[in-house]
């Protein structure tokens, strides 16, 4: 049997970017700027865009492009970040970093569909703060 899984960075982050911008539901206020569409992967990750909310044109995460996954630095919403993503069985890790950041690991094209209720966590309970 022959795995077909996407795991260029690259192309991940592409695809999270297109799905952040199609959603009509609770990701609406969400946009992607700062967007570099000739990022080349390092081992460190390249920026490769910013998140952020248009309505109060607030930075909620920036995507990073490796070779082989993306990472999305969640600049808001860190805890709910965390839970959601455990929740979805994706890799998560703190940054310790000032202001504190949570890492969110996207390895393959399939997992964008599951960060998508992280992003939702996150707005969520952002407003709430």
């Amino acid at each position: 049997m022959v795995e077909d899984r996407l795991r260029d960075g690259k192309r991940v982050a592409q695809l999270l970017a297109s799905e952040i911008e199609g959603d009509g539901g609770a990701l609406v206020s969400l946009v992607v700027s700062d967007a570099d569409p000739d990022v080349d992967p390092t081992a460190d990750g390249a920026l490769a865009y910013v998140v952020r909310d248009e309505e109060t044109d607030e930075r909620v995460a920036e995507v990073y492009v490796q070779q082989d996954r993306a990472r999305v630095e969640f600049l808001v919403g860190q805890d709910a970040a965390a839970e959601a993503g455990e929740k979805r069985d994706l890799r998560v890790r703190p940054k310790a970093v000032r202001p504190p950041r949570t890492l969110v690991f996207v390895e393959d094209g399939a997992q964008v569909k599951w960060i998508l209720p992280v992003f939702e966590a996150v707005l969520t309970a952002h407003g709430e703060e």
